[in-house]
């Protein structure tokens, strides 16, 4: 998978099981040691940081329901940790009376760096979704 990633070609997607957008991280740098390939964990981070720009966590919360409760960018590294960002997060607010987990999605004030990059090509985009609002 990181192999066809890193190949040039934008737009690859795939899923991996994990508790939290860093366990997911932790996650494919064990199946590729599993894998038998012989590479150093540096080399590994190296290509993960490389392919994988967002990370969309999914939780299933005790009631059966599931939510999307982060938005996460990989956005470098750093003294060889993988960086991450949070752009949006699920903030949970109680239980609904239909007994499902209730809440909002907030943004963490963060701005990914395609959008950057869009606005340093001009491109007229709306960064005020990023903006964090106390409600």
């Amino acid at each position: 998978m990181l192999q066809a990633m890193n190949t040039g070609h934008d737009g690859s997607l795939t899923t991996a099981h994990a508790n939290s957008p860093r366990d997911c991280l932790s996650r494919l740098e064990v199946m590729t040691l599993m894998a038998g390939l012989d590479l150093p964990v540096q080399a590994i981070r190296e290509q993960v940081c490389s392919a994988v720009d967002v990370i969309v966590q999914q939780t299933r919360f005790s009631c059966g329901s599931r939510r999307v409760t982060h938005i996460t960018e990989v956005s470098g590294m750093e003294t060889g940790v993988v960086q991450l960002q949070d752009v949006f997060m699920f903030r949970e607010e109680g239980y609904g009376a239909d007994g499902k987990v209730k809440g909002r999605y907030v943004a963490t004030s963060y701005i990914p760096d395609f959008y950057q990059d869009l606005i340093r090509r001009g491109i007229q985009v709306n960064t005020g979704i990023f903006t964090a609002r106390d409600e």
